[in-house]
């Protein structure tokens, strides 16, 4: 059971870094997608900025709070997007039988559909959360919970988008479902959850789980709290191991595209 988990482990790292490989073929397009979406994630602070002028706090955050929530929004996106990419357009995949080239692969077939390509302009997200991340204050300390959490949270994002892709095994045209809760996870991620209320704010850590991948992490390096810590943790493994079962169910609904390809 061991050496299998550790040959998909490994099967997986391959397939992440021949994708790189294959990005950085072109090495100034490489970079200028890193520099502009740095850039572009920068400039959306300024509106925090403009905000923070007129008043010290909002939603109960400091500004620096809100660059920490910035820089875990940030730094989710781009773990999810950098190392599981695919798992955003998984459901076109789904729906066009294109799962077809990953069923002849001798490696677990969602892990395959989603590491087979990466979002180069991801890096520039992790490197812009780090940079939120010394603004804030990195300590050691800081700096361990902020790349643990920031796994965490993209773990937890590529999960839901799995899960939500996953319908469209059951689904024709679910692929406005999955974009609609993939758009969701991120738009709310960037505003304190402080602004929200009632119904809103619970389905914000329920429904939408948007207090896993900030929210909590959040309050976690402010201040830590063991419980919270254990909270975010235990519910990101729970949501790795559902988005595979329900995928798995799906797939053996799976009707195959005919597709005469494979992928190496």
């Amino acid at each position: 059971m061991l050496t299998e988990v550790k040959n998909q482990f490994k099967v997986t790292r391959l397939s992440i870094k021949y994708a790189v490989m294959r990005e950085l073929l072109n090495k100034v397009t490489f970079l200028s997608n890193v520099i502009f979406m740095m850039l572009n994630n920068a400039s959306m602070l300024v509106q925090w900025i403009v905000l923070y002028s007129i008043k010290d706090n909002m939603g109960g955050y400091t500004f620096k709070q809100v660059m920490l929530l910035w820089g875990f929004a940030a730094g989710t996106y781009g773990f999810s997007h950098f190392f599981f990419n695919n798992a955003g357009h998984l459901s076109r995949i789904i729906t066009d039988g294109k799962l077809d080239a990953y069923l002849v692969q001798p490696k677990n077939v969602l892990l395959a559909a989603i590491t087979s390509n990466v979002s180069i302009s991801a890096l520039g997200d992790i490197l812009y959360a780090y940079v939120m991340l010394f603004l804030y204050g990195a300590t050691p300390f800081n700096f361990i919970l902020f790349t643990l959490f920031s796994i965490c949270g993209g773990l937890v994002l590529t999960c839901i988008a799995v899960m939500l892709a996953s319908i469209s095994f059951w689904v024709q045209k679910a692929d406005m479902i999955a974009d609609t809760g993939n758009s969701l996870m991120v738009n709310f991620a960037t505003y304190p959850d402080g602004i929200f209320k009632g119904v809103v704010k619970a389905m914000l850590y329920v429904v939408i789980p948007v207090g896993l991948t900030t929210y909590l992490p959040v309050k976690i390096v402010t201040e830590f709290n063991i419980y919270l810590f254990i909270i975010v943790v235990s519910a990101t493994i729970m949501l790795i191991i559902l988005s595979f079962m329900i995928f798995n169910a799906g797939l053996k609904k799976y009707t195959s595209g005919n597709l005469m390809s494979s992928r190496i």
